[in-house]
């Protein structure tokens, strides 16, 4: 998405620099034109004040009615420069604003996509946790020759079996699975999975079960 976003962007400006040099070259040659102009003003002011004594009214007339056209022609020039910044700064403005408007939108789509992320994460989880508590019992794990192996006695049942030490433990009394097994339905339950013998079942009970563990949370 933001390769995306970053590729639009780049071509909606991708003309922005010529119009740039285009408006400074001519906002510099405007600028050129009203120095040239004022100079010219200096020029026939000067004259016409070293004339000024000898010049007849008509040609006076004619001097000041110089200056008047040019500073006249210099104001114009002044206001298209002014003009045509106003213009180029409208149109860096533009871009930028649409920049921010994108970017509002971009990051608004990145939360909205998190937020969704993060909605499945906890369904799957959730789901995962289920399936698991739900699901078979863990099994009895077999002897292997080549592990050495430890005696564990089973609660209640007697159980009398070689017993890998890395093969995970369950229940209260912290024993491998064997036998039949009831999972907790609380889905934080620490332990997960007990003996029947060791929670005094005999036979799986219906609907929802919870171990003593957490049935004494849940009663606090």
């Amino acid at each position: 998405m933001a390769s995306a976003f970053l590729a639009s962007y780049l071509e909606s400006i991708e003309s922005v620099p010529g119009e740039l040099q285009r408006n400074f070259n001519m906002m510099h040659d405007l600028d050129k034109r009203v120095q040239d102009l004022m100079k010219e003003i200096e020029l026939i002011y000067s004259q016409y004040i070293e004339k000024a004594g000898g010049l007849k009214n008509s040609e006076k007339a004619k001097y000041l009615s110089d200056i008047r056209q040019k500073f006249d022609k210099s104001n114009t020039f002044s206001d298209d420069k002014v003009q045509l910044a106003m213009q180029t700064y409208e149109m860096v403005d533009k871009h930028i604003r649409r920049l921010d408007t994108d970017l509002q939108r971009l990051e608004a789509k990145q939360r909205n996509q998190d937020k969704k992320s993060d909605s499945r994460m906890f369904v799957d989880k959730t789901a995962e946790k289920k399936k698991k508590k739900k699901g078979s019992q863990p099994q009895t794990p077999e002897p292997s020759t080549s592990l050495p192996f430890s005696l564990i006695s089973g609660a209640g049942e007697g159980l009398d079996m070689p017993v890998d030490p890395n093969e995970p433990t369950y229940c209260l009394c912290h024993q491998v699975s064997y036998g039949e097994m009831i999972g907790c339905d609380n889905g934080d339950c620490p332990v997960e999975w007990f003996h029947f013998a060791c929670v005094g079942l005999s036979s799986k009970p219906k609907g929802s079960w919870f171990c003593p563990l957490c049935t004494k949370e849940i009663n606090k």
